[in-house]
């Protein structure tokens, strides 16, 4: 009986463009593992169908879809006994579809006697959601177990919200970097480059704008500030305690009188907590006669960007473009683009968005298939990712 191998590879060096990245063609490797993508949407396997062309191998078989109760049901349909997996999922609108379907995948292969399962979700979903706020929870790490106890072993990852957020995984992750085909994009597509200067949307972006700015040999300018919001915004009654309150006689913290005793004094003094308050929206650098470009990782309720560009308008900036990792972009955000000063917005395809590119002409995207094709080909044969973080600092 003839021997089935899976995973063989095919060259596709005349289909793979040249690209300064130095990323050219998908070396040959060895067989053994196999392809997999998660999401039921057509738009979701768009990525996935990139990649497994980059590396030569067809995409795994498998059917993931919704039951008329909207439960998520995967069935694999060829065999991953010892095989590494690579699971390939894409984050739509719909996020906690995506990541049932990630995690029922993930235990599927498992419970298959898969060798070694892989997540590359270029998109990290709930990344937001990683400090604590008030009495909120950090969701972010929960997820992080939630994928752990599916099965998954590695994660292959871009630009996360936060770095720290590596320290939730209790796995190897692998948080690739899409700032050098956007530094490409910027060198190759925008007109006179040379007399843009970087800008970063608040103090908290300053330091990805600043690594912009540094490889492009341009100047960086930091907003600060917000727009103001109505006093109605404000007054929903979730302030705890309320932003101000009317006391009489002592205003330090009474203990209870049975416990008077052990301290010398009667109550204790704590110093008054002054509220934050943010100034209006002010840019802090020149930018006028100059390109601006809006450099963050998320796009997605775009209201500040709007702002910001108004804001850059008036300090004489010509043109403006915001370049960012994840293209969310929901709710209205195609139609506040289209009618805003952003000449255009420019982000990768980790998120399906082209929904929003037939409604917003203004968005442009980058392709990044080919790292990702390039970090399953170097995990899987066990090389070194070193080459594709090469002059990227730790603190980028």
């Amino acid at each position: 009986m003839p021997i089935r191998r899976f995973g063989g590879h095919r060259s596709l060096v005349s289909l793979t463009p040249k690209l300064s990245y130095g990323l050219t063609k998908m070396n040959v490797s060895r067989s053994g593992y196999r392809v997999f993508s998660a999401n039921s949407s057509t738009a979701g396997t768009e990525l996935a169908k990139k990649i497994t062309e980059r590396l030569g191998v067809e995409l795994g078989k498998s059917v993931v879809y919704q039951e008329s109760n909207t439960e998520t049901r995967v069935d694999v349909k060829e065999s991953v006994r010892g095989q590494d997996i690579f699971i390939i999922q894409t984050i739509p609108r719909d996020v906690n579809t995506a990541i049932m379907e990630l995690l029922v995948m993930a235990y599927a292969l498992k419970t298959s006697c898969a060798k070694n399962i892989i997540g590359v979700i270029p998109y990290f979903p709930y990344s937001k959601q990683c400090k604590m706020r008030k009495r909120g929870s950090i969701v972010c790490k929960l997820l992080t177990s939630m994928l752990a106890k599916a099965g998954i072993t590695h994660i292959i990852t871009m630009d996360l919200h936060q770095k720290e957020i590596q320290g939730f995984f209790s796995f190897p992750v692998d948080n690739l970097r899409a700032s050098p085909f956007l530094i490409q994009y910027i060198q190759e597509e925008i007109p006179d480059y040379r007399n843009a200067i970087i800008v970063a949307k608040s103090p908290s972006a300053a330091k990805r704008a600043q690594s912009y700015a540094e490889r492009l040999r341009l100047g960086l300018a930091v907003m600060h500030g917000e727009a103001h919001h109505s006093e109605s915004d404000m007054a929903d009654g979730r302030q705890s305690p309320p932003l101000s309150r009317t006391t009489t006689g002592h205003t330090g913290l009474e203990l209870p009188s049975s416990s008077r005793h052990h301290v010398p004094f009667p109550g204790i003094e704590l110093p008054m907590m002054m509220a934050k308050e943010k100034p209006p929206i002010t840019v802090v650098g020149d930018v006028g006669g100059r390109i601006a470009i809006i450099i963050d990782d998320i796009i997605d309720d775009v209201e500040d960007f709007v702002a910001a560009a108004e804001i850059l308008k008036e300090r004489g900036a010509y043109k403006i473009y915001i370049m960012a990792t994840h293209g969310l972009l929901s709710a209205e955000a195609p139609r506040l683009i289209e009618e805003s000063a952003i000449d255009e917005v420019v982000v990768t395809n980790t998120v399906p968005h082209e929904v929003q590119k037939l409604q917003c002409p203004k968005i442009k995207t980058v392709d990044v298939s080919m790292i990702l094709a390039e970090a399953i080909r170097r995990i899987h044969n066990g090389e070194s990712m070193a080459y594709l973080f090469r002059n990227i600092a730790v603190d980028d």
